[in-house]
């Protein structure tokens, strides 16, 4: 952490409460002051409290419903390391009774990490306001799949009576992005947890939700996952479908060959060794290229190094 992020922490006259810089840009847009009530009571967007753990319950608008249970005990054993970086955000609804409005993982790994309180930003917040701030919160951090996005979407529509332009407006996206969103509710079940999981994408969901028939998603889904058909494929094939043409079966797939099996087994070797991906695609029998992706200058640094290169 740079020394222009690193918290300055000042002791407040009186109250052992503590400030810190300004919060900045995002969500800020949306946080209230609360209100100057008692010295208990956050002056300012800048404020950190240290707010007992046990005093915090659950944000009934959370958009995100699963939680990674290695991904949270990694989080838990940083925590005992490091401590929390990022504070919380809360909305106060007593004075010893506090609402998440942002930063649940935070808070379940800190108790799994076995802290007493956390760092958090006080708000003042009505319902709707709480559920947008949940909400954007996890979506600029690319926290949530399609379909926790669309139901959180569909919830801040009916319970506040929002039109889409509307709603498209209070979460910063285009009308018609909202609109593909929530179309993927009309989707099966089976299709839903498909892409909830990522087997599938947007892009293969968007075309499955044009088949009314819950029977021949299901069929089109099952062709995609073992054939790994591409979102142009899945396109036609659904016109295809509409129009009554008949979509030949899936075929089974043969038996990996020995040869197959090696590559396959190389692959997670190479996987675990760079800590990445490793793709292997083989032309022919015996000709081929390995991928090694990577996701910015220090990464392509660290294979390098490993490559001795």
């Amino acid at each position: 952490m740079s020394d222009q992020k690193k918290t300055i922490l000042k002791k407040r006259s009186g109250t052992g409460e503590r400030k810190s810089l300004s919060l900045g840009k995002g969500l800020g847009s949306l946080l209230s002051d609360a209100p100057k009530k008692e010295d208990s009571t956050p002056k300012s967007p800048a404020d950190i409290y240290r707010v007992p753990v046990d005093q915090i319950e659950t944000n009934p608008f959370q958009p995100r419903q699963d939680f990674d249970e290695v991904a949270l005990q990694e989080l838990a054993d940083s925590i005992k390391t490091h401590g929390i970086i990022q504070p919380i955000t809360l909305r106060k609804l007593s004075e010893k009774e506090y609402q998440i409005i942002s930063g649940e993982r935070r808070w379940q790994a800190s108790k799994r990490a076995g802290l007493v309180e956390v760092p958090a930003y006080v708000r003042t917040a009505n319902d709707q306001q709480m559920h947008e701030m949940a909400l954007i919160e996890n979506i600029q951090r690319a926290d949530l799949n399609p379909i926790e996005i669309a139901n959180s979407y569909q919830r801040l529509i009916s319970e506040f009576n929002l039109k889409q332009e509307e709603l498209g407006e209070r979460v910063g996206k285009k009308r018609a992005t909202v609109t593909n969103y929530l179309r993927l509710l009309r989707l099966s079940d089976d299709v839903k947890a498909a892409l909830r999981d990522g087997d599938i994408s947007m892009g293969h969901a968007k075309e499955l939700v044009n088949i009314e028939n819950i029977d021949q998603q299901i069929f089109l889904l099952n062709k995609i996952i073992e054939e790994g058909l591409s979102v142009r494929k899945v396109e036609t094939l659904a016109k295809e479908m509409k129009q009554g043409k008949e979509v030949k079966p899936v075929t089974e797939k043969k038996p990996a060959s020995e040869f197959e099996q090696e590559i396959k087994l190389l692959q997670s070797k190479l996987s675990s060794q760079f800590s990445t991906k490793i793709n292997i695609q083989t032309k022919g029998k015996d000709k081929g290229e390995i991928k090694i992706p990577f996701h910015s200058v220090d990464d392509l640094n660290r294979i390098l190094e490993l490559l001795g290169i």
